[in-house]
């Protein structure tokens, strides 16, 4: 059984023959344990499946202690820990022999760093590790989507789109009338005389000076890695702005004022209103007709009937 320390292989390997040299290294090798991975940046969608490969190279301890953790935010849980699978991902993962990790069902919350370790207390190099980082990609939802119903010629205008969901960030791309919308207008002809810009990181379509051939129907697609998404269409009218009726329905509106104005004045020169004051102030009580005289506040006291009447 070979026990030399590093130390005696290295003085050893300046004067031995190239055999020995041979048999030191075996000897060496098979005394460490040395792990390695297919993948240190694997990815999966949501709802897939992912196998974190953690392949033992060299080892000569039998039934060796192999742990993995995950390494979220910088702090480390046990994901596998003495031959049981944490509760987090319980009945979502399992070892498949001899060290790597599968993980079924996938959650956007599965993100982060997984770190194999295996310890070997018979071998000359007792630890090795290997780190993976683990993404998991998020299709987009239906984003929202804000079109304005009607804007007049010249004015500006933004149509916005956002999603809070996908992992990672979706791009943006508008439509109108089911045809892409440039980036540049000038490189497609049905959209040459419009201004516009796009930002297709947030998702704003900007319009500055809308022109009619501008109306149509909008709608936005969220896409990344993981799938796509899109909003309903919705209608966006411009609309020409009739300045010569505007202007005589003011010129209308004014002369109906002015007209008012005038009766109102021309009635108080007539004396309407003081007529109609004056006649507020003569005012008398009818005569009584029906055989009872009504006595003024100060005669209450000393009620008197002019008439008997018969119960």
């Amino acid at each position: 059984m070979c026990t030399w320390s590093q130390s005696v292989l290295f003085t050893c390997s300046r004067k031995a023959s190239p055999t020995i040299l041979l048999f030191f290294t075996v000897c060496f090798t098979t005394f460490a344990v040395i792990l390695r991975t297919t993948n240190k940046t694997p990815w999966a969608n949501e709802f897939n499946s992912i196998e974190l490969s953690c392949l033992i190279e060299s080892i000569s301890t039998n039934n060796p202690r192999i742990e993995w953790k995950k390494i979220k935010n910088g702090e480390p849980s046990y994901v596998y820990f003495e031959k049981q699978i944490s509760r987090e991902l319980e009945n979502r993962a399992y070892i498949k022999e001899p060290a790597t990790l599968v993980i079924t069902n996938l959650t956007r919350s599965d993100t982060a760093q997984y770190r194999c370790e295996v310890t070997a207390h018979m071998d000359h190099k007792t630890f090795d590790e290997v780190l993976i980082d683990l993404v998991v990609r998020v299709k987009p939802v239906v984003p929202r989507c804000s079109v304005p119903r009607a804007v007049p010629v010249g004015q500006s205008a933004e149509l916005r789109c956002s999603e809070d969901e996908a992992f990672p960030r979706p791009q943006y791309q508008w439509f109108r009338n089911q045809e892409e919308i440039p980036q540049d207008p000038k490189s497609n002809p049905k959209f040459l005389n419009s201004s516009y810009t796009i930002n297709h990181e947030t998702g704003t379509l900007l319009f500055t000076g809308l022109r009619k051939e501008d109306s149509g129907q909008y709608h936005c697609v969220a896409e990344n890695d993981a799938g796509y998404a899109e909003c309903g269409p919705q209608t966006m009218e411009v609309y020409d702005v009739n300045i010569i009726g505007i202007v005589l329905g003011m010129l209308a509106l004014a002369g109906a004022l002015l007209v008012i104005m005038v009766g109102v004045c021309c009635a108080y020169r007539n004396g309407y209103f003081i007529r109609s004051r004056e006649a507020g102030n003569n005012y008398k009580a009818p005569d009584s007709r029906d055989g009872l005289d009504y006595i003024k506040p100060e005669d209450e006291g000393g009620f008197r009937h002019k008439s008997s009447f018969v119960i």
